[in-house]
């Protein structure tokens, strides 16, 4: 991944360095316990551990010849370690190094990645309490509907990352396996409680079942739960690229003294944060699809799952690391405009109000469809006074109240008592209880 999109502390995971250690400790602790069944003569694992060491460019040089980087990587240590290293590997083959090691990897990924979820939560909960009881409008296909409150937009939020929090601590358990087992997982040259031992050092579990190579149904599953939270990270960001365009303009993306929106307009204040989070999310996802590609390999394994997991790993949870700072960081700093808010609530001159006065004709004995066509009509009304900007009196209540249809059923003062946006946000606390408290 490229630096502009990067963070060190999840860019390190994924060096060569952080790569050749873990081998390196995979290679020693299979040595501790292959010692203790007397596979190797006693006293050789600790005079390993000790002299132990790898050389990053003699690596990439020898694998130019040999063109196998295991190989590389053990003719380096061996450089080091010298006679005893006749013992490193003994009955492993390189996927029991390379796929316990990416394990590693990405289990430390995972909690990089859980500790960045947690402190959204924090922000998205934060924001929620604040805005709890700010009144807005509710939208379905971008067209006013009914109120609600911003703090109600920032707690489904909190809702869906908190599933991928869940989905996350899941994923990092379905990807947590070691695997030492062979050349084709059968145990044929080296014994399973090494496998156990190394697992247990690793914090990890030993594989039930393996081939050559962990099952890629595993990663399948993990990178399908960042795609999954990719999508999370585009709706909300999506949310507020609507809610600040300039017709709308109910929150903004906080603008920097010296931030520049527009190389030809001066005046231009872009939400270019949350436009940035929507093409990294599609980026994100498009790494999951490999993944499950990688499922289906010939018969005990084969080598084409190897090239796209050199991308996929690092680029999925180094950009999502990217992304998940960049979301928190702009919720936090996020401008909120309640007054226009407000305006654009009552912009329809009461319009949000039609079901309740459908509900109210029909608990006044008329038929459903009756009372929908009236409820209908007197609402086209008020659209047209919308539609032609006209400066007066006439709302939608107005139209109602003038209907002998809604006075013989609805009388004006309850008919007025109709028109509260308070019976809208009677049940937050509620909704509120049933997010946070979980």
């Amino acid at each position: 991944m490229i630096p502009r999109y990067s963070n060190k502390e999840m860019s390190d995971v994924w060096e060569q360095k952080t790569k050749f250690d873990i081998w390196l400790k995979i290679e020693v602790l299979a040595c501790e316990e292959q010692e203790k069944l007397g596979k190797i003569p006693k006293g050789s694992s600790a005079k390993i551990k000790e002299l132990a060491n790898f050389d990053i460019d003699r690596i990439d040089e020898i694998e130019k010849k040999t063109k196998h980087d295991v190989i590389a990587f053990l003719t380096s240590v061996s450089e080091y370690v010298g006679s005893p290293s006749k013992y490193i590997h003994n009955g492993m083959t390189s996927s029991d190094v390379i796929d316990t090691a990416l394990s590693v990897q990405l289990r430390k990924a995972s909690n990089i990645l859980i500790k960045n979820l947690k402190e959204l939560l924090l922000v998205l909960k934060d924001r929620a309490i604040e805005s709890k009881h700010m009144l807005c409008i509710g939208r379905s296909h971008g067209i006013h509907a009914e109120p609600i409150t911003m703090g109600l937009k920032f707690a489904y939020a909190y809702s869906e990352f908190n599933r991928s929090l869940r989905r996350l601590v899941r994923a990092k358990e379905e990807i947590s396996y070691c695997k030492i087992s062979g050349p084709v997982g059968n145990y044929s040259s080296i014994d399973p409680s090494v496998e156990k031992y190394v697992a247990k050092k690793l914090s990890l579990k030993a594989e039930s079942i393996s081939t050559q190579i962990i099952p890629r149904d595993r990663h399948a599953y993990y990178f399908s739960i960042l795609a999954i939270m990719a999508s999370s990270i585009e709706r909300l960001s999506t949310e507020i690229r609507h809610l600040q365009r300039t017709e709308v303009r109910e929150v903004e993306e906080y603008f920097s003294s010296g931030q520049k929106g527009s190389s030809a307009m001066p005046h231009k204040r872009n939400p270019i944060l949350s436009e940035n989070l929507s093409g990294l999310a599609r980026y994100i996802r498009s790494l999951a699809l490999p993944a499950m590609e990688n499922v289906a390999l010939w018969h005990e394994r084969d080598i084409s799952h190897s090239s796209v997991e050199r991308f996929i790993a690092p680029d999925s949870t180094i950009t999502l690391n990217f992304a998940i700072k960049r979301l928190t960081k702009m919720m936090k700093d996020l401008i909120i405009y309640p007054k226009q808010m407000l305006k654009n609530l009552n912009k329809l001159r009461g319009l949000h109000f039609s079901q309740k006065v459908l509900l109210k004709l029909i608990d006044n004995k008329i038929s459903r469809e009756d009372a929908y066509l009236i409820v209908q009509e007197n609402a086209m009304k008020a659209w047209k006074e919308v539609d032609n900007n006209n400066d007066n009196n006439k709302d939608f209540l107005y139209f109602l109240s003038k209907d002998k249809r809604v006075n013989s059923k609805i009388n004006k003062k309850d008919l007025k008592s109709i028109f509260n946006n308070t019976s809208y946000t009677e049940h937050v606390d509620l909704i509120f209880t049933k997010v946070f408290s979980s």
